[in-house]
This record gives C-alpha cells, sequence and structure tokens, in this order.
C-alpha cells in the first residue's frame, strides 16, 4: 500500500498547495490512502466544512486536526456529519465527533486513522496513550484493519517519540504535527512502524510557522501583540511523508520526505 501523510495546511496558501499538487501526486504515484491534517486550514486557525470537502474532494481519504479544531464554531457542528474529519482522540467523552475512523483505500484495504493530542505544554486533556491503546485495541492491526496511521499532534519531541515506541509493531505510521517544522528524523523503528517526529506545514515557509512575519517578530521584540497573525501568502510547500506498508504485515517497509513547491528542497519518494 502507498500512503501519504501531508501535514498541517496553513492558510489559502496551504489549500492552494493541496488543490495545485495532491490530485497529481495520487494519479502519478498511484497512492492507495492519503491522510492531511487541516487544523489550520481556515485563515490559520480551524477548518470550515467546505475547506474540509475541498481536501476530500483532492484525495484526501481522512482529514486530522488538532488544538485549533474548534476555532471555527461551526466545526462543533459539521464535525458530526463529516465521519472523515477528526478531532482528537483525547478529549473527554462527549466532545463532538469523533476520534478515529476505518476508510477504505483506493486499492481495498481497510485502514484505521486515530488522532491524538499531546499534553506538555498542550491543553490538559485526557491520556493520548490511553486513547491512542484504545483505538489500536478496538481496531487492531493484522485483524480488522489493513493498516494503522497515528496523527500525534503535540508540541514536545519526547512525547511524540514515546508515542513512536508505545505504538511500534501496531501501527504502520505513527507521525507527529503541530509544530509546522519538518524534521529529518523519519525511521522505521524496530518492530516496524515508520516514525517522524513532525511532518511540517503545507504553506508558505518564508514565514514564522506560516504567519506573516512581521507580527511574530514585532511580539518577541515588544512583547506587546499589534495585530493579529495573518497566514503568509507567498508560494506554498506541499510537505509530507510517503510511507510503502506491507500488504502482508501492515507494517512499514519503506519511508521518504515529501516536498512539491515552494522554497524547501524539493523530495520526492526514491522507492515510488
Amino acid at each position: 500500500m502507498r500512503l501519504l501523510f501531508v501535514g498541517d495546511v496553513v492558510g489559502r496558501a496551504g489549500r492552494q498547495a493541496i488543490a495545485d499538487h495532491l490530485p497529481r501526486l495520487i494519479a502519478d504515484y498511484r497512492l492507495d490512502f492519503v491522510v492531511v491534517n487541516g487544523e489550520n486550514a481556515a485563515g490559520g486557525f480551524g477548518i470550515t466544512e467546505d475547506i474540509c470537502q475541498s481536501f476530500l474532494d483532492a484525495g484526501a481519504d481522512v482529514v486530522t486536526t488538532g488544538n485549533h479544531a474548534w476555532d471555527q464554531r461551526e466545526a462543533l457542528v459539521f464535525i458530526e456529519r463529516q465521519p472523515r474529519l477528526l478531532r482528537p482522540a483525547n478529549y473527554p467523552a462527549g466532545t463532538p465527533g469523533r476520534g478515529a475512523t476505518v476508510a477504505v483505500a483506493r486499492n481495498g484495504a481497510h485502514v484505521l486513522v486515530t488522532n491524538v493530542m499531546g499534553r506538555v505544554y498542550m491543553d490538559p486533556l485526557d491520556d493520548p496513550f490511553a486513547a491512542a491503546d484504545r483505538e489500536l485495541t478496538a481496531c487492531p492491526l493484522g485483524e480488522l484493519a489493513d493498516a494503522v496511521v497515528v496523527d500525534m499532534h503535540a508540541e514536545a519531541t519526547s512525547e511524540k517519540q514515546a508515542m513512536g515506541h508505545y505504538l511500534d509493531g501496531r501501527a504502520s505510521l505513527v507521525v507527529g504535527t503541530h509544530t509546522h517544522v519538518p524534521t529529518a528524523d523519519h525511521q522505521i523503528l524496530t518492530g516496524g512502524t515508520a516514525y517522524l517526529s513532525d511532518a511540517g506545514m503545507t504553506g508558505d515557509y518564508d514565514s514564522v510557522l506560516g504567519m506573516d512575519k512581521e507580527e511574530p517578530i514585532s511580539r518577541f521584540l515588544r512583547k506587546i501583540p499589534s495585530s493579529r497573525f495573518q497566514p503568509s501568502g507567498g508560494e506554498p510547500t506541499l510537505c509530507g511523508l510517503a510511507v510503502e506498508v506491507s500488504d502482508r504485515t501492515g507494517l512499514a517497509e519503506q519511508l521518504a520526505p515529501l516536498r512539491v513547491g515552494g522554497r524547501l528542497s524539493q523530495a520526492l519518494p526514491p522507492f515510488w
């Protein structure tokens, strides 16, 4: 199975990168399954129903979120009728939406996707390790799922790495999101799980984490906000991780970063 995970989409530039590149990548590389983190897609803060649908129309199979899941208040309503949009599974019981879903890939495989959020330097939600354990136990790899993808939305690299090792051998991919900077530690862990600390963002890298530079710089210099953060609108880079998953075991066989467009060095998986 050919799986692509796309890092946090930021603002209009990030949405344009999805529209421009994702359908072509799916066609050219015969991708079986695509997960997109869309939590910063609406002006840098949250996601709307129209934007979510545009990602699905472009070829995303599941859209994940994180700490900005509810920044657009309409998400509290439409997430209930959109089973392919996830919020972190470790929100308290009774929170709208769902933290996991099983979707059918283009090759007919059943893929469990779950979204959990870290607690170090983040909102104090329920235990993400227990939440991930619960979802993977309910739909185990090799039994009810042919592949398992875990989006670990977290600030601390240590917490992300701990999640990767905790789920090693039970997930096809554990990938970090949230920090908007692609890391270089992509690897297959001892038990066969593909891992990356952060997939980076899909947006304009001539920015501060996808936002116009002036306001963040001003806040660092003066410690006083002077205006709202606004997403940067320059040429975007689509950032993500490509994984080749074994059809027999559901574990990773190969992985490589993917970067298309914009300022960052371009990277395409050599095994595709």
